[in-house]
């Protein structure tokens, strides 16, 4: 056995297929269907069936940028009889300015963006770090030149916005440096590593340094060489490798070094592991943020595969997204087993769960025309304004009644586990009885298209159907057609209150609610 509980840490991680032993290449989506489909046919069972276009649909916008998609787009997409019509959509959607927005506010929940308490980084910082995020995925940014331009960030907090990566944090020292780079580009909880694998990582940061200026709030943080007295020349890597420093030399850059080359045992395996998890609702590892020897993923060929696509693509991580969303698994109909079928099976199927609260904000809001109001105690107390989405305020301290009801994270730790997506009954409370929802639902743009009073049911824009296609982004089943139809003529309808009755219907299905 290897010297130490740092290398059992290393031997386990680097124990699971590494990327680059493994065979296929390159990684194609049908590599991905073929890991899951080995795995389910150890339990006698086959790959679902791919959903129908309006489920595909509804699930890749919500997916990818947190919208609904408009009415118009759907008809398109349910008439076009291409075969090719659901990869062009995944482009296209990739490549939007909607999805860099709601890419960004998960980043924005990794890395603690917010203006107080514990990060207090101040909403002058938090407003060029946010932009600095949103930017760098909306140019599809290397992801290892993403990682390496924060973890060697050097200069002011409101001008070299990635330094803030070193701000965010409870207390400014090298040991929660260290922490907050394990966990949110290794996927390790600190806490849970050996005493020895801490204090080796948080060396490579001992020389990160702070000092004020004379601009209220602005903080320079930058590499101090005088720190480097007594520290090791030779430091050791979280696998139990080792490698000498260059005297005078920031420790930054040799770790940086290490983490970002390929093969590196944590960080592209981290990553591919997120985007699982974001995309099919659990990770291969779960939870996502706790790799550890003793929390093995439910299947290691396909975390394997999925971490050798990512280098081999040169970090882009849009090249692992198009391979996960082409993929039959994650186009497959909605089903959920058994939780012992789903143990059994590593989870590899599509999970219907309750909509992040920011997402469910915006496509009520979305739906009705309207904005929603937020506030924040700083820089002043309880400032208040207007924000079409929710998925682009930035800054962890602006929030609004909703948000917090509906489980949108504190942003204290940066784990997973502090957004509470899942239901509650005053969540159920709200959308069925607050005079919030019933406001938002007085006349929204969508009313124009039948009128201000009596409504023409007009062939052309059935109400029934244009409000399926909004809200459920499908057509309505025979049924529901029939059920509104007769609502309508029991309510002496149709007129706007009989629009407002459905609409507020559909906004309380499970169907609205959910990503499936």
């Amino acid at each position: 056995m290897m010297n130490g509980a740092r290398h059992t840490l290393a031997a386990c991680f680097c124990g699971l297929a590494s990327a680059s032993a493994f065979a296929l290449n390159p990684v194609r989506t049908a590599d991905v269907d073929r890991c899951v489909a080995a795995q389910l046919a150890q339990s006698k069972l086959s790959l679902p069936s791919r959903c129908d276009d309006a489920v595909f649909l509804r699930r890749v916008h919500l997916d990818l940028i947190g919208l609904l998609p408009e009415t118009d787009e759907v008809r398109a997409f349910l008439s076009d009889k291409s075969q090719d019509k659901r990869r062009v959509l995944i482009d296209t959607l990739l490549a939007s300015p909607a999805c860099a927005d709601y890419q960004a506010m998960r980043w924005f929940d990794l890395l603690r963006v917010k203006s107080e308490f514990p990060a207090n980084l101040w909403p002058n910082a938090v407003q060029a770090y946010a932009r600095w995020i949103r930017d760098s995925l909306a140019a599809n940014k290397p992801y290892d030149v993403f990682a390496r331009e924060m973890l060697t960030a050097t200069g002011s907090n409101f001008r070299d916005p990635p330094v803030n990566f070193f701000r965010a944090l409870p207390q400014k020292d090298a040991t929660n440096i260290a922490a907050s780079v394990a966990q949110s580009l290794m996927g390790i909880r600190f806490p849970g590593l050996p005493p020895a694998t801490r204090g080796d990582l948080a060396r490579f940061f001992s020389a990160v340094d702070y000092k004020p200026t004379t601009e209220w709030k602005e903080e320079i943080v930058f590499f101090n060489p005088a720190r480097l007295a007594g520290l090791p020349q030779d430091l050791r890597f979280p696998d139990g490798k080792t490698a000498r420093r260059a005297p005078d030399a920031d420790p930054r850059q040799l770790f940086t070094s290490w983490l970002t080359a390929p093969g590196n045992p944590f960080f592209a395996r981290c990553a591919v592991n997120r985007i699982w998890f974001q995309l099919m609702g659990r990770g291969i590892v779960h939870e996502a943020d706790d790799l550890r020897p003793d929390n093995p993923p439910a299947n290691p060929a396909l975390l394997a595969l999925l971490e050798k696509a990512l280098t081999e693509n040169a970090f882009d991580l849009h090249a692992v997204f198009r391979l996960i969303l082409n993929s039959q698994t994650y186009q497959a109909e909605p089903f959920t087993p058994p939780e012992t079928l789903a143990r059994r099976t590593g989870y590899a199927f599509y999970q219907v769960r309750q909509l992040d609260a920011e997402v469910l904000l915006d496509i009520i809001c979305q739906i009705t025309g309207t904005t929603e109001s937020y506030s924040s105690q700083v820089p002043e107390p309880y400032t208040n304004f207007t924000e079409s989405r929710a998925v682009r305020i930035g800054d962890g301290s602006v929030t609004s009644p909703f948000l917090e009801m509906f489980g949108r994270p504190s942003r204290d730790t940066g784990l997973l586990a502090e957004r509470a997506n899942w239901p509650t009954a005053d969540q159920r409370l709200h959308l069925l009885n607050a005079s919030h929802i019933q406001r938002k639902l007085q006349r929204p743009p969508v009313f124009r298209k039948f009128g201000n009073r009596k409504l023409k049911l007009r062939p052309a824009v059935p109400p029934v159907e244009e409000l399926f296609l909004l809200a459920l982004s499908r057509y309505p089943a025979p049924e529901e057609r029939l059920a509104a139809q007769e609502y309508s003529r029991a309510n002496g309808g149709p007129d706007i209150s009989i629009v407002q009755d459905l609409l507020w219907a559909l906004i309380n299905t499970k169907e609205f609610c959910v990503r499936r």
